[in-house]
Parts: C-alpha cells; sequence; structure tokens
C-alpha cells in the first residue's frame, strides 16, 4: 500500500478538521473544539484499477503555526499540501496564498493546491473574490464545502492521483 502524508494548512476557523472529517466520517458537526497542535486522521483512497491501494497521512494543524510551520517538524517528510481559505475572509485567503508559497519554497517539486471551502455562504451565482497573487501563482484550487460535502473527495483523489503521477 502507499503511503504518504498530506498536511493541511490555514488559518484558524478555515475549516480544515471540517473538511477532513467530512472525508473521513461523511459528516459535518457543528460542534467541534479547536486543533492544538495536530491531529492525524488515515484515509484510504480508492485507487484506480491499475494502481496500489493508497493511505494518506493527513497532518491537520491547528493554525496558529503561520509561516513558522515551514521550520517545524511537521511539515519534514510531506508529500502535498492542501492549504485551505474560507471565502468570506479575504485576509484568510491572502494567508492561504502566502501559506502557498511558504510550502513552495520549502516542499519543491511537491503537489499542493490551493482548497477554497466554505462556498455554500456564499450567494447563488456568486463568485469568490480572490486575492489577485493566487492567479500568479498557477496553483490548482478546487472550491469545496466541508458543510455539504462539495468537492471534498475530488480534492484528496486529485491530490493522490498527482503523487502517482509524480511518483513521489
Amino acid at each position: 500500500m502507499i503511503q504518504r502524508k498530506l498536511m493541511l494548512l490555514g488559518e484558524i476557523g478555515v475549516g480544515k478538521t471540517s473538511t477532513v472529517r467530512r472525508l473521513v466520517f461523511d459528516r459535518f458537526e457543528t460542534n467541534y473544539k479547536a486543533t492544538v497542535g495536530t491531529d492525524i486522521y488515515t484515509v484510504d483512497m480508492e485507487p484506480n484499477a491499475d494502481e496500489a491501494p493508497f493511505r494518506f497521512l493527513v497532518w491537520d494543524t491547528d493554525g496558529n503555526f503561520g509561516e513558522s510551520i515551514f521550520r517545524s517538524v511537521y511539515v519534514r517528510q510531506a508529500h502535498a499540501a492542501l492549504i485551505i481559505g474560507d471565502v468570506t475572509r479575504m485576509k484568510s485567503l491572502e494567508s492561504m496564498v502566502a501559506l502557498a508559497e511558504g510550502f513552495a519554497d520549502a516542499m519543491p517539486g511537491r503537489y499542493l493546491s490551493c482548497v477554497l471551502n466554505k462556498v455554500d455562504l456564499l450567494e447563488p451565482d456568486q463568485p469568490c473574490e480572490l486575492p489577485k497573487r493566487l492567479g500568479a501563482l498557477g496553483l490548482p484550487t478546487i472550491e469545496t464545502s466541508a458543510k455539504t460535502g462539495q468537492n471534498v473527495k475530488t480534492t484528496f483523489a486529485e491530490a493522490a492521483a498527482a503523487i502517482i503521477r509524480r511518483g513521489l
């Protein structure tokens, strides 16, 4: 079985824990305690017929680290990162971009994508307002809702497929 470490990064309250719990347990909880330090989840992904079974060790960080996380033990040996921002808070999206830049510098060649979470809170047909620097990075971005489950499985499946393609 292929086993790879995936980091969930982002500010406090952007939905990192809710996203991984939606994937692992297929539920959304309105009452939860904030992550302190790091919680680790194991997630088995369904591989394609010609691929070996795949397991993520998802490190759900508490968000207090900011860019200092790249100097910590948490990021060591990470194969990928999902960097999550809250589409209703521009500051969290700007932080998402800074974290994406930091991860790309600290872990060159590793997969990362920007996850635009909480799209269920936008009005229908309301586009997400995004930081200008995000487009310049050329990173995969995906809109998700941990509450409804929209694109949560797809986000992790794309990360797994990219890791396999890259031979990481």
